[in-house]
């Protein structure tokens, strides 16, 4: 099993996870190794080594006939399934981040290709999307709103596209934490900065999807937002890498050293300014996302800076 110990001088600001957790090739690393595992059984066992984890299952909800959101009976076994002091992080579902259907669609969709989406930014959308996460609790951590790459079709500039998210941000039910992934390059900014900080919200780091490296955008903006952040450790190639790896995750097969020692820096950092940092780590970075994860937390026994 990995040894996920977070130092203690990082525990108050450090919540450390992977991007989902139903990965039978992870017994050995968290999983016993000669457990037949239904479903149900991953979570329990993953919650006593990590203690938060992404649910991105309910990004996936725009559909032509119908909006798809959380069943309420899986969000409670959720919930029920962990202690009192574990915490999900939870990507918002498309429909409120697209501006317009996938262009590429199932066949059974095609006439929806590329369509202007009517939901995006809709506060009544995510007021109904909260509710049937209200079984979480006090284990529900940020809702992160994923944009994907916004050409200028799309969204004509960085500035209507802060005043349309500052609209939303606003009107959006008080009392949870918001968090923004862009994945416009050219959106990086202090300007970009300071909007999400005037709206409370936190900043997502995204190692990969032709985004520039977390270190980078670390070291050039050293972004101060909210009172929280969010690294999301993803990687680039998922084509090569789940060819590499067979979709077995149990193994380094791509080490990325830097994406690893820039997520310490950040965490370092956050932690000296007391800004909660939330990491959430996926097999496509390196391989294997409870091994990436131990290899973080040996980076950060190593150097205790501050």
């Amino acid at each position: 099993m990995i040894a996920a110990h977070i130092p203690d001088e990082y525990g108050p600001y450090l919540r450390i996870g992977t991007c989902s957790w139903k990965f039978d090739s992870w017994k050995g690393l968290l999983y016993e190794g000669g457990k037949r595992y239904r479903q149900q059984d991953y979570l329990p066992d993953y919650a006593r080594h990590l203690n938060s984890v992404e649910v991105d299952q309910w990004f996936w909800s725009l559909y032509p006939e119908a909006i798809r959101l959380p069943d309420i009976r899986t969000v409670r076994e959720y919930a029920e399934s962990v202690p009192d002091d574990f915490v999900f992080t939870v990507k918002a579902p498309n429909a409120l981040t697209l501006t317009h259907f996938y262009s590429k669609q199932p066949a059974a969709y095609a006439a929806s290709a590329g369509a202007p989406n009517t939901h995006f930014l809709d506060t009544a959308l995510l007021e109904r999307f909260l509710e049937r996460l209200t079984p979480l609790g006090r284990k529900l951590g940020p809702i992160m709103f994923q944009f994907e790459y916004l050409n200028r079709m799309k969204m004509p500039s960085r500035d209507m596209f802060c005043e349309r998210l500052q609209a939303f941000i606003s009107r959006a039910p008080q009392g949870f934490r918001y968090a923004v992934e862009t994945r416009n390059p050219n959106y990086l900014s202090p300007p970009f900065f300071r909007f999400l900080k005037d709206c409370d919200c936190g900043y997502v780091y995204l190692e990969g999807y032709y985004m520039p490296p977390i270190g980078s955008i670390f070291e050039r903006f050293s972004p101060d937002t909210a009172d929280f952040s969010i690294i999301r450790l993803h990687g680039g190639d998922r084509r090569q890498i789940e060819t590499d790896t067979g979709e077995v995750w149990d193994r380094l097969v791509s080490p990325k050293p830097e994406a690893v020692q820039a997520a310490a820096r950040i965490v370092r950092a956050n932690t000296r300014r007391r800004v909660l940092t939330y990491v959430n780590v996926n097999n496509h970075l390196e391989g294997s996302a409870p091994l990436t994860i131990q290899r973080l937390l040996e980076a950060l026994a190593q150097e205790k800076s501050y």
